[in-house]
């Protein structure tokens, strides 16, 4: 009953987190657009309201003239818009599917103990502390160099660098699956820091200045607009993280931790390509093209890499494994008694799945070899100590009908 209640709260916290992430994305990818699209103001009277920006669109039947003040409008308006729910419904939603999702039970998905064999507890208090160091090291960096010559670019080489320490450490630590993950949710919790910590205490302080009728202070705006270009760069690195986890070939890769990072470098270059293109069209920038054909160049050298050589696919594997076996059932079940009763048996049937009974296992065959054969995914971070002799066992067995016999 546990796991099923536990395959309940993942299917539904994910869907609410997939659903926030939509708005968040949206909303930051439309905001960056609009600064990038926006022109100097024609009309005179917005001139002297102090508009330093406007730009028309079309959509959904309709016009629409959004424009950006620089510092401060006029007037505050009576109703005022904040875009800071979807980060926070966000990050809440994404930590609550990752605590039913790893930490609940850390034991089985955080720890390989080919890694580290340390306890659930350790490995929980390590997995969050990535969480908060990150954020520390990243924000003393944002701080302390920012503000210097060249700064920007020794903020995105440091942090880069850090990312990079950050992916091979979660990756010789922790599973490989929960070690993508895990570097994703870190980086997430990064960027709503920014929001909570610096985009909205920004705007807020400028807004009691509004009203107070004092000066506004543009560092207020200068480090918002900096956390926010931040976050869109982190954007897409995120999401490759996150959805990482289904494509067991690339966490479960001898190198998992140079293929995050790569694929992860490829977001954020293809990411530039759609900041800058914008701004290309306006005159404004140089050609983005070069960013999004080295993300592409960069994804194409990881496909070839990671592709496996022809002597070594699953078929020839399983035949040179056991060249003349037995391919029956009885050799099989005991594979099963061994290395899958475990969670899926009669006492516990992690994913609502049994395989302690011939019919059941027949049922079940194709998925067996599939996450056993095929991805070897399972059993999960080998757990149970399953040996490639083994899986070729399950592999003879399905290849040759799956038979009962």
């Amino acid at each position: 009953m546990e796991s099923y209640l536990l395959d309940w709260a993942n299917l539904l916290l994910r869907w609410v987190h997939v659903i926030t992430a939509i708005a968040w994305v949206g909303s930051s990818f439309y905001f960056v657009f609009l600064d990038s699209s926006l022109t100097p103001p024609v009309d005179e009277d917005l001139k002297k309201q102090g508009v330093s920006g406007e730009l028309w669109a079309v959509h959904g039947g309709g016009f629409y003239h959004p424009v950006k003040f620089a510092v401060k409008p006029p007037e505050l308006p009576q109703h005022l818009h904040w875009f800071y729910w979807e980060s926070y419904s966000t990050w809440l939603s994404g930590f609550a599917l990752f605590t039913a999702s790893y930490i609940w039970n850390a034991g089985s998905y955080l720890v390989d103990k080919s890694l580290m064999n340390w306890s659930p507890g350790a490995a929980i208090s390590v997995a969050l502390a990535f969480f908060v160091v990150f954020w520390m090291l990243y924000d003393a960096i944002c701080q302390f160099f920012a503000q210097r010559k060249n700064g920007e670019a020794i903020v995105g080489a440091l942090v880069l660098l850090l990312v990079c320490v950050a992916s091979w450490l979660a990756c010789h630590w922790f599973a490989g699956r929960a070690a993508f993950l895990l570097v994703g949710a870190m980086i997430a919790t990064s960027m709503s820091a920014n929001v909570f910590f610096w985009i909205i205490p920004g705007q807020k302080k400028v807004i009691a200045s509004i009203r107070a009728g004092e000066p506004v202070d543009p560092v207020h705006g200068q480090r918002g607009k900096q956390r926010s270009v931040h976050n869109t760069y982190f954007t897409l690195p995120v999401l490759f993280a996150m959805l990482s986890n289904h494509y067991s070939f690339t966490w479960s890769h001898p190198h998992n931790w140079l293929v995050l990072i790569l694929m992860m470098f490829a977001g954020a270059a293809i990411r530039q390509f759609f900041v800058m293109r914008h701004g290309h069209k306006l005159g404004r920038n140089g050609n983005p093209l070069p960013y999004a054909l080295v993300g592409i160049a960069v994804i194409i050298a990881t496909i070839v890499w990671l592709k496996p050589s022809a002597p070594d696919s699953i078929a020839s594997q399983v035949q040179s494994t056991g060249a003349g076996a037995e391919s029956g059932f009885k050799s099989v079940q005991t594979v099963l008694e061994q290395r899958c009763y475990a969670c899926h048996g009669a006492q516990v049937q992690m994913k609502n799945l049994r395989l302690d009974s011939p019919a059941l296992a027949k049922q079940h065959a194709q998925n067996i070899y599939q996450q056993a054969v095929v991805t070897k995914v399972m059993p999960l971070n080998n757990a149970t100590g399953i040996t490639d002799a083994e899986r070729a066992v399950i592999g003879r067995w399905f290849q040759a009908g799956a038979s009962l016999d």
